[in-house]
């Protein structure tokens, strides 16, 4: 079968690429082993933030922040972004010199936020504990339903001509002198002039073959939802250190979770991936998202999840052309804050399979970067 590109990966950046190389004229195949969303995607918190990033990110999250505007209206599906803010607090000493830090570096960089310190805090959300003593709100932030954004990416490629394959698993990824490559699953090959690569925790299967790999570790997450609570919508609250992090789907249910430790590789498949969490992660959790949000003891909880994180050691993204595997285009590694830059990492992604190159910057996530890294992973300090 025959294709001018393949994208491999069905989750935001791999359908927002697809999608997008559909509406430039191309003819794309989209494969992913389980599905739309199935994993990293569909397990998020969501969060459409450009504030408490590294500053490498924060112009791609910008301009990811201008595409959320009118996605849905140019996806013709839904997406449920709701722009209301993001409050990340501090509940002590030192938190509070991270959030002043984090305030004045976003202004320096031309992003709005504000600090509020005390009871300017409540005055803001009063449903924030008593113990918070300072907080940075981004009133440009916001949060989307990350499955139903991912199926509108999804059916619009195909309304474009994009070709979906589900449940086909990517066995090798060929390349053969003249740089033209094969795609092979058990269903076929797919013959294709280029590969772009979204496929999150996995990026290392395909790439391994050319004595490559992006160094990351596969991080576990605990994820809750609760059932649907009336009220008044809420900001996206989260904490300084991203232990806890909370916010309100659109059917009025919360999404809260936080934190991170380092996944034990147990998955159930049935047919798509399932991750448990620990019961000892699921009562931090709800502890710590009591403490913050004294209401929250009275939520009932309807749904508990692992989400998996792709960490880098610097807690920021590989996305890159690969000549050592013939220019195959890359995108892993977006250590659980890929979600909002999902509809700019398409279009950067679709620039790089036309012509190895785009306008975005995008050097700070070239895979050569490693290279010199040296020292200690770099945390991340808030997921979604």
């Amino acid at each position: 079968m025959r294709f001018d590109i393949a994208v491999v990966g069905a989750g935001i950046s791999g359908s927002a690429t697809a999608y997008e190389l559909a509406l430039r004229g191309h003819k794309v195949v989209l494969i992913d082993q389980y599905g739309p969303a199935a994993m990293a995607s569909g397990w998020t918190l969501a969060g459409v933030r450009q504030s408490g990033r590294h500053p490498a990110e924060v112009p791609l999250a910008k301009r990811a922040v201008e595409l959320w505007q009118d996605l849905a209206e140019r996806l013709d599906g839904p997406t449920h972004y709701r722009q209301v803010g993001n409050l990340r607090c501090a509940r002590d000493e030192s938190e509070v010199q991270r959030i002043k830090a984090v305030v004045a570096e976003h202004e320096d960089a031309g992003l709005e936020m504000k600090l509020l310190e005390g009871v300017a805090v409540r005055d803001a959300v009063p449903v924030v504990s008593e113990r918070v003593l300072a907080a940075s709100f981004c009133p440009s932030d916001g949060h989307a339903d990350p499955s139903a954004t991912v199926g509108a990416f999804v059916a619009a490629g195909e309304r474009h001509g994009v070709v979906t394959r589900f449940g086909e698993r990517v066995e090798a990824v060929e390349v053969r002198a003249g740089g033209s490559k094969s795609v092979r699953t058990p269903a076929g090959r797919y013959d294709v002039s280029q590969v772009v690569l979204a496929t999150g925790v996995h990026g290392n299967e395909l790439i391994a073959p050319f004595d490559l790999r992006v160094p990351f570790e596969v991080m576990s997450a605990t994820m809750l939802r609760s059932v649907s609570t009336p009220g008044e919508p809420l900001p996206v609250i989260g904490v300084a250190n991203g232990d806890t992090t909370l916010r309100q789907e659109v059917g009025g249910e919360f999404r809260f979770g936080g934190g991170h430790e380092t996944w034990d590789g147990r998955a159930q498949y049935n047919p798509r991936p399932q991750v448990r969490p620990t019961t000892d992660s699921v009562l931090r959790i709800l502890e710590s998202v009591r403490s913050l949000v004294p209401m929250m003891a009275n939520v009932r909880v309807d749904k508990v999840w692992c989400g998996l994180i792709d960490q880098t050691v610097d807690a920021l993204p590989v996305i890159d052309v690969l000549p050592e595997a013939g220019g195959l285009v890359l995108a892993t590694g977006f250590s659980g804050h890929g979600f909002c830059l999902g509809p700019v990492t398409g279009q950067i992604l679709a620039d790089l399979a036309e012509g190895g190159a785009t306008e975005l910057p995008i050097d700070p996530f070239r895979l050569s970067r490693f290279n010199s890294h040296r020292g200690h992973s770099t945390p991340v300090e808030l997921h979604g």
